[in-house]
């Protein structure tokens, strides 16, 4: 009986585990039995893997304490997952768990859940889901607890994390409400109703509703539990009061989290420091007790991680007190503490390049402000405002640099021979300092090298391989240089000459050729016998070679002599001055200090056409900063310079006839007559209005309306040198950077265009004339319009076309093919009628087009293209059919309209016209009286003339 016991338990053990594995039954033994197994086995090992998931989470988590802190430590991103994938395997593994739950012990019974375990599992299924950011089935988990389980102990909870979720739906309203009726439902003060609160504070902050947060983080913290919470909550509600300019109370809000010491995070810690930093005025508050506070902040161990932080404030406290050195030095610290936060580096740049563009050192300045852009979010508006800052930027390096290099060369000049000698002779002495010193450093590096080498060496003997120490102990390494240029031997001229000195000190002079260490290179046929004296030798020459960088003359014969060099010297650095007032004033709103550009620019007795725009920018400054020396400047230009269009402006004259003089009224008029074909009027008063208004924002559309028109005038060549100009000398303009496209995109179409090189449609016969027009010129043009006239069997049009400067073209056009084209011109020869002796050339329409955009006819001549074989010519470059745009400004806004841009264009589509030819044929001249109206042709082969496209924005909008 006794062996049979044992059995008889396990038998009837196992029978009751069988009856106790069913969910169907409401047995006291299966609610149990289920209740047991889900909560220590399937929700134990859910809830590790949960604990795991947010522990994670929190530490890839990265605060940005430049904004407003979420009450949440958790990144929602907008990747969307896969499929399969997951986020997080113990979010993932919690899930599973959960449903596991669900599915192997759910006691459904008669619509009633029996087992009580059953409202953690969905709380569980609907928290895995909220971390894995899959918020729409964590609300569907969430609801169902609240609709299936009204009376679980766990409701309240359950109710907090659906309006979590809503908030992440963006469903704030309705979390507000909901929260508001769960405060007043829960009964007892405990962690839930902290919980509660601080999930409505965060409600309220993506309100705006900044009071009613406050309100509900200070219940929060008053009831958590948690120290970490505690901390964050009084961080959030500082930075909510500083927000709202409430710096006193925003002060004692960061205290306090400064005071929990190490019951806070310390993160939290060191940023109230830095935001209490912020808040410090060095000119009332006491700055001694201020520096012993970082001082002591910096040598605490505890906040290693967090120099960067540190470093960065006392920077911004140097930069207050107006020490910048000490500033730049901190920020470099900030750097090198290779800091986490991309928005400290990018503060850490831009700083630094402010501090550098307030020193006049815009080349590194530049620099910083690249380094800014390269960890600076793109979606921002600061990094719009500092890509402008920058690109403004590349004309004040280019113009400081010129202001700089003239001023120092002219001042030198302007010295005596004696001043001159005694200043770069204590140049030449700075040099031998820096050059004994890179010295001392490259012995001292060579000697720890050599140290280093000897320790591996001694390290592989006595252990026969290089282990000794790990390798490292006791390896003497050699110092890094400090330096920000590289060490490379051969970048450093002073480090080349000093190489080129000890050379010859040991080796003396040696021909280059194979075995040079021997002494018989020395010199040919060399004695061996007579080795000291070649020595010796050697040793005399030494003393003779002295580095030419260690000479005045050197440096002397450098200067420009040159009355003329001298002279346009001071015009580049005059201009440069006069530039840099203008962007001081207009890109920067650096007011005193565009001023001061303007006033040593006077100081330097510019030429005249820069002193009265320098003056009139310079009255407009100083009605900003200083009112007084503005009535001085009025009162000189309206007695010195009363007949102008400035001093019409600063004393108020507003008539018709001081408008008129406005560089938009001026450009208006000389576009209205370069519209109307007159180049060679227009072209001259063109380059005059530049002179005039030099400095005026409308200059860039000055100068590509000058472009176009040596574009009519002198051909492609003389096109592309202009568009250049404007391109690389307003790189920073509306007007330079379309330039610079059209360039790209358009120039290299038209140089393709050759010869030959396009089926012809039509043939011309061309007459070059002189200009002016004479009598003889006027006779030829009498008879083909006779002729034109007698001729009824094909339609011909005549025109005399602009070729250049001082030739025109009266061409017949329209005529269908070779033969016929020679047999006019023939009978215009020959015929009693006419008798036409001027020379003549018979070519195609397309060929006449490459004439006028090369300005090559005597190479179409001199070639004998007409007799050559037809090649078509498959270009792939095209110009594009696009509107650019033109900058506004006053009359002048607006876009070129197609017709302005493709009505002087061969390759324009069919039916575009030019403006003013809707309906009727276009004339193809420049003079309008010299011409027959055709009646059948295409408008494009009567234009040829006009083969080069206008340049972007150089037009204005007509009203």
């Amino acid at each position: 009986m006794k062996n049979s016991t044992p059995k008889y338990f396990l038998f009837f053990g196992f029978a009751a585990v069988l009856v106790a594995c069913s969910t169907k039954k409401d047995a006291f033994v299966n609610r149990k039995f289920h209740a047991l197994n889900t909560k220590y086995n399937i929700l134990y090992n859910g809830e590790v893997a949960m604990d795991q998931g947010v522990v994670d989470l929190r530490n890839q988590y990265k605060d940005n304490f430049w904004e407003v802190l979420p009450v949440e430590r958790m990144q929602v991103t907008e990747e969307k997952a896969l499929p399969g994938d997951t986020k997080n395997p113990n979010f993932d593994r919690a899930e599973t768990k959960a449903i596991k739950a669900i599915q192997k012990h759910s006691m459904n019974i008669d619509g009633v859940e029996r087992n009580p375990q059953m409202d953690e599992a969905h709380l569980m299924l609907g928290q895995a889901r909220y971390y894995e950011q899959r918020f729409v089935p964590a609300l569907e988990a969430f609801n169902y607890v609240l609709y299936k389980y009204p009376q679980s102990d766990k409701i309240n909870l359950v109710k907090i994390w659906r309006e979590k979720t809503n908030m992440r739906l963006e469903n704030d309203e309705l979390a507000v409400n909901n929260l508001r009726k769960l405060l007043k439902e829960i009964k007892f003060k405990d962690q839930v109703y902290a919980d509660a609160n601080a999930t409505l504070a965060q409600a309220f902050i993506n309100l705006k509703e900044i009071d009613s947060a406050i309100a509900k983080l200070r219940l929060a913290t008053e009831f958590t539990k948690l120290d970490e919470e505690k901390s964050r909550y009084r961080f959030i509600t500082a930075q909510l009061y500083e927000d709202r300019g409430q710096k006193d109370s925003a002060f004692i809000e960061y205290q306090r989290v400064i005071d929990m010491n190490r019951k806070a995070a310390r993160q939290y810690v060191i940023q109230a420091h830095a935001r209490q930093a912020r808040q410090f005025n060095p000119k009332t508050g006491d700055t001694v007790a201020f520096l012993k506070k970082y001082k002591d902040l910096m040598e605490d161990r505890e906040n290693r991680p967090f120099m960067d932080v540190l470093h960065h404030q006392m920077a911004l406290y140097y930069e207050k007190v107006n020490r910048p050195k000490q500033a730049k030095l901190s920020y470099n610290a900030s750097l090198k503490a290779k800091p986490q936060d991309q928005y400290l580096v990018a503060s850490n740049y831009r700083n630094l390049a402010e501090l550098h563009f307030n020193e006049a050192k815009y080349v590194v300045a530049g620099k910083y402000f690249d380094s800014t852009l390269t960890v600076l979010n793109p979606r921002t508006r600061e990094f719009r405002l500092i890509t402008k800052k920058r690109e403004n930027l590349q004309d004040v390096i280019k113009f400081e640099g010129i202001a700089q290099r003239n001023d120092s060369i002219l001042n030198l000049t302007g010295m005596s021979l004696a001043d001159r000698e005694a200043f770069f002779q204590k140049h030449i002495e700075r040099l031998k300092k820096e050059e004994a010193a890179l010295k001392l450093m490259a012995e001292k590096l060579a000697q720890e090298k050599a140290a280093a080498e000897a320790n591996a060496n001694q390290g592989k003997d006595a252990l026969g391989a290089d282990k000794l120490g790990g390798g490292k102990k006791n390896v003497i390494t050699p110092v890094a240089s400090s330096n920000e240029v590289s060490n490379f031997y051969f970048y450093n001229p002073n480090t080349v000459e000093i190489g080129k000195v000890e050379f010859g000190k040991k080796w003396g002079k040696r021909t280059y050729g194979e075995n040079w260490r021997w002494s018989s290179t020395v010199s040919k046929g060399a004695n061996p016998d007579k080795e000291d004296e070649n020595a010796n030798a050697e040793k005399e020459e030494e003393v003779k070679t002295v580095n030419p960088m260690h000479t005045t003359e050197f440096y002397l014969k450098q200067l420009p002599t040159n009355a003329k060099v001298l002279d346009s010297l001071a015009k580049e650095r005059n201009f440069a001055y006069y530039q840099l007032g203008v962007i001081y004033k207009e890109k920067f709103k650096e007011y005193t200090r565009s001023a001061s550009k303007f006033e040593q620019l006077l100081k330097n007795k510019p030429e005249e056409r820069l002193v009265l725009p320098s003056l009139y920018n310079l009255y407009k400054v100083y009605q900003i900063i200083d009112p007084t020396k503005a009535a001085a400047i009025k009162s000189r230009i309206l007695n010195e310079y009363p007949d102008t269009r400035y001093a019409q402006i600063v004393g108020g004259n507003t008539s018709a006839a001081a408008i008129a003089t406005t560089p938009e009224a001026t450009y208006d008029a000389l576009y209205r007559a370069y519209d109307s074909g007159k180049y060679r009027e227009v072209l001259p008063q063109t380059e005059q209005a530049i002179e005039q208004f030099t400095g005026e924002e409308l200059v860039p559309k000055y100068e590509l309306l000058k472009a176009q028109l040596l574009g009519k005038l002198k051909g492609l060549s003389e096109y592309k040198k202009a568009l250049n100009y404007v391109a690389l000398t307003y790189p920073n303009s509306e007007e330079g950077k379309k330039t610079e496209l059209f360039i790209q995109k358009k120039i290299p179409y038209l140089e393709s265009l050759s010869f030959n090189s396009e089926p012809v449609t039509s043939w011309n016969i061309v007459y070059p004339v002189a200009f002016p027009t004479t009598a003889a010129t006027q006779k030829l043009v009498d008879k083909l319009k006779k002729f034109i006239q007698e001729r009824t069997i094909e339609t011909m049009t005549l025109s005399e076309d602009i070729y250049m400067l001082d030739k025109n073209f009266v061409v017949l056009h329209g005529i269908k093919n070779l033969d016929n084209a020679k047999g006019i011109a023939q009978v215009l020869k020959e015929f009693k009628d006419y008798k036409i002796a001027e020379p003549y050339a018979i070519i195609s329409n397309e060929n006449y087009k490459v004439v006028q955009v090369m300005k090559n006819f005597e190479d179409y001549v001199s070639g004998d293209w007409l007799n050559k074989p037809i090649v078509p010519v498959q270009r792939t470059l095209e110009i594009e059919k696009e509107i650019p745009k033109v900058v506004p400004k006053g009359k002048n806004s607006g876009t070129v309209t197609k017709e302005e841009l493709f009505g002087e264009d061969p390759a324009a589509p069919a039916g575009d016209t030019p403006k003013g030819t809707q309906g009727s044929k276009p004339t193809p001249t420049g003079n309008p009286s010299n011409s027959v109206p055709a009646t059948k042709s295409n408008a494009a082969e009567d234009a040829p003339m006009n083969a080069l496209p206008p340049a972007p924005g150089f037009n204005p909008n007509k009203k």
